[in-house]
C-alpha cells in the first residue's frame, strides 16, 4: 500500500533527487525518497540493535564480580606480559 503525502525539500535536495532521476538511477522522485527512507530505517534499526546489545552487556557485567583498581591494574599488567611473550615467540618463528 502506498500513501500520498506532501513534503518540503531544500533546493539542493530537490536538485540532487532530480539529478538521480535524470541519470536513470531512479524512476521517480518518489523512488529516490523511498530509498532514502529505507536507508534511514535500516540505519536506525541497526543502531537500536547495537544500543540494546550494549545495554544488555552492561547489565550482565554489572551482575558479575568487580575488581578493585589494584586488581584491575594487576590483571592488565598480566595480559600485557602474556601478549608480549606470545608476540616475541611469534617473531622468533
Amino acid at each position: 500500500m502506498t500513501v500520498k503525502t506532501s513534503i518540503s525539500l531544500t533546493d539542493a535536495q530537490e536538485a540532487f533527487a532530480r539529478k538521480l532521476v535524470e541519470e536513470g538511477r531512479y524512476a521517480s522522485l518518489s523512488a529516490v525518497l523511498q530509498q532514502g527512507l529505507e536507508l534511514l530505517r535500516s540505519e536506525t534499526e541497526a543502531k537500536d540493535a547495537e544500543l540494546a546489545a550494549l545495554r544488555a552487556l552492561l547489565e550482565e557485567r554489572a551482575k558479575g564480580p568487580f575488581l578493585s583498581m589494584e586488581e584491575s591494574d594487576q590483571a592488565i599488567d598480566k595480559m600485557i606480559a602474556e601478549f608480549s611473550e606470545r608476540d616475541l615467540a611469534d617473531d622468533a618463528i
